[in-house]
């Protein structure tokens, strides 16, 4: 079994060997990755399918963005992350930016060197979980992304899809999701009326064929923030979700759930 790590900020899962194919995820600068087929490493013009480690999500990215783990460097990783919206650090001496999120899981000080490459973070580390799931922190958390525009298979503050805020968010308080939003609502207690939710819950919504394909954090009982053309915060009543600005009804609510 051999790993492999993101060594650029965001890198693109995709759902075949191809720069057209369909992005259907993202790896964060650090996230790790076991491989399933391809190669070489850092060869420019090659794909590897991969295994995300954080949530079995599996896809094709390219061999350029990704570094060979030793065995034992993943024996020994944490969970740290990068808290900020956007964090500065060097590749071979060379800064680049970096998304909130991002893994640190490998430093163990503030350099890492992989496969020729050295990595150095002076920056600040948050670790997940160090701070309670309350209404004040999830609301904190979840406003680092508003306006974020809307990406399929985005994962970052550069831009993100529905289901990846709400992973993103979580993870924050060390509550690790699956990847997609059907695959989310099979996970936590349900809530049967939204008088009956607190901030932090999640609604999840169907489209006519009646398969979940929307999900947001709710607020309170009338508000809700989710990734729909952006980042935004909106109306929710029994029925779905209200565009606040055009009073459009843009989702129909399927289910509530609580996982906290």
């Amino acid at each position: 079994m051999a790993f492999v790590v993101a060594i650029v900020a965001v890198a693109p899962l995709r759902a075949e060997a191809a720069h057209r194919s369909e992005m259907v995820s993202q790896l964060l600068f650090g996230e790790t990755a076991e491989i399933i087929e391809g190669g070489p490493l850092l060869q420019t013009g090659t794909f590897t399918k991969i295994r995300c480690s954080n949530d079995g999500y599996e896809g094709w990215c390219q061999s350029a963005q990704l570094a060979n783990i030793p065995d034992e460097m993943m024996m020994r990783r944490s969970n740290a992350l990068m808290p900020d919206y956007s964090n500065p650090l060097l590749l071979n001496g060379a800064k680049m930016q970096v998304p909130f999120g991002a893994s640190l899981a490998l430093f163990q000080t503030q350099q890492l060197s992989l496969s020729g490459l050295s990595f150095k973070y002076e920056g600040n580390t948050f670790i997940p979980g160090a701070i309670s799931f309350t209404p004040e922190s999830v609301k904190h958390v979840a406003a680092l992304f508003m306006n974020t525009p809307y990406l399929w298979g985005g994962r970052s503050v550069f831009g993100i899809d529905c289901s990846g805020f709400v992973q993103q968010v979580y993870a924050y308080f060390n509550i690790q999701l699956p990847r997609d939003a059907y695959q989310q609502a099979e996970m936590g207690t349900d809530i049967g009326f939204l008088a009956e939710t607190i901030c932090g819950d999640l609604a999840y919504f169907d489209n006519k064929e009646g398969k979940i394909t929307h999900v947001g954090i709710l607020l309170d009982a009338q508000t809700i923030i989710h990734a729909s053309g952006r980042v935004r915060i909106d109306y929710i009543d029994q029925a779905g979700i209200l565009n606040k600005e055009t009073g459009e009804r843009t989702h129909q609510l399927r289910i509530v759930k609580r996982l906290v």
